[in-house]
């Protein structure tokens, strides 16, 4: 697949996201702690209050995976990334079809990740996603 972005930085930005979005869709929570800053903090539409800290959201994201019986897909569509300093913006939308309960969910929606470079790395350092309105 051809790089979305021409821009180096931009490249590995996404390449970053990519990664950890295959890691939870594949059911290999664990290695988000790769790719989450230890301060970490999520908004999330089924959490009342915002969580705060890598464990708790690694935690988040390994309850829905073990809640589902199977991904079937996970796309990520028209990403943008704004970048200022050692900060990065990652918008993009998803797709995705799940099994839980016994039944097959469509889910589509928007998400949002702030990313620092630390180092030689971009962490994740904040995410806000949520289904499209209805």
């Amino acid at each position: 697949m051809a790089d979305v972005f021409d821009n180096k930085t931009k490249q590995e930005i996404w390449q970053t996201l990519q990664s950890l979005n295959r890691a939870w869709t594949t059911g290999r929570c664990d290695e988000l702690k790769d790719y989450f800053h230890e301060n970490m903090v999520a908004i999330t539409p089924v959490d009342r209050q915002r969580r705060e800290g890598r464990q708790a959201c690694i935690d988040g994201w390994a309850q829905f995976v073990a809640a589902t019986t199977k991904i079937h897909y996970w796309k990520e569509l028209d990403p943008q990334i704004q970048i200022y300093g050692d900060t990065a913006v990652v918008t993009y939308y998803f797709d995705m079809s799940f099994d839980i309960g016994g039944k097959t969910i469509a889910s589509a929606g928007r998400d949002m990740f702030v990313f620092v470079k630390e180092g030689d790395r971009w962490w994740a350092v904040a995410d806000q996603f949520s289904p499209y309105p209805q």
